[in-house]
């Protein structure tokens, strides 16, 4: 009897319907589903590249952060050229001089400049990635394309055009130099009856070594 009064239920799915909803419901609210989207694992994530670009550029250049707080296209990678890239939200970046530790900010003119203190508006730059490989950076607030400054003049805008694109390459700062009073081990004399230098002076050798 109770298998045919479960069978009857069966036979009217209606009544089953609300109750399955019930459930799924109840399911979405206790196991909300993660958002997988990569952009979302950018938060905090900090690279070091050299800025390289050839485009509307009369020579091939990356972009340098000097010391005094100028922005110019220098032909080799330098120190000052040397960036680190942090995330500060997904697709906005700030750039920091790893030598300087300048931020890149630019004007509402476009300009650009370094600076020793990071200001949300002047220093924030959406990162665009390109199929080529090539990335497009703009001021989040201005909207204005990243141009490298004109050689003459470091802080005018070059010819107005298309953004300017930007070849990130992999940099890594320079190896620390050996801390000082540490001397290399001399290399050993092969010639010598005791090259590894394992007995001690000539006075406390066995006899053997005399002969």
């Amino acid at each position: 009897m109770g298998w045919d009064k479960a069978g009857a239920g069966f036979k009217h799915p209606g009544l089953w319907f609300p109750t399955l909803a019930v459930l799924l419901l109840g399911a979405c609210q206790a196991y909300p589903i993660p958002d997988s989207s990569p952009l979302l694992q950018f938060g905090g994530q900090v690279r070091q590249r050299y800025l390289y670009t050839d485009d509307a550029q009369e020579t091939e250049a990356h972009l340098e952060i000097r010391e005094d707080g100028t922005v110019v296209g220098a032909a080799r990678q330098s120190p000052e050229s040397l960036l680190e890239l942090k995330a500060l939200k997904p697709g906005v970046i700030q750039i920091l001089g790893v030598k300087t530790s300048r931020f890149l900010c630019q004007r509402p003119d476009g300009a650009l400049y370094g600076s020793l203190h990071f200001d949300p508006e002047a220093c924030s730059f959406q990162e665009l990635l390109l199929e080529d490989g090539y990335n497009v950076y703009r001021s989040e607030t201005y909207g204005l394309p990243l141009h490298l400054p004109s050689p003459n003049s470091p802080y005018r805008d070059p010819v107005p055009g298309g953004p300017v694109r930007f070849l990130p390459l992999p940099g890594l700062p320079p190896a620390p130099p050996d801390p000082p009073g540490i001397l290399a081990p001399e290399p050993p004399d092969v010639g010598s009856s005791d090259p590894l230098s394992m007995v001690g002076p000539s006075q406390g050798r066995s006899p053997s070594y005399a002969s």
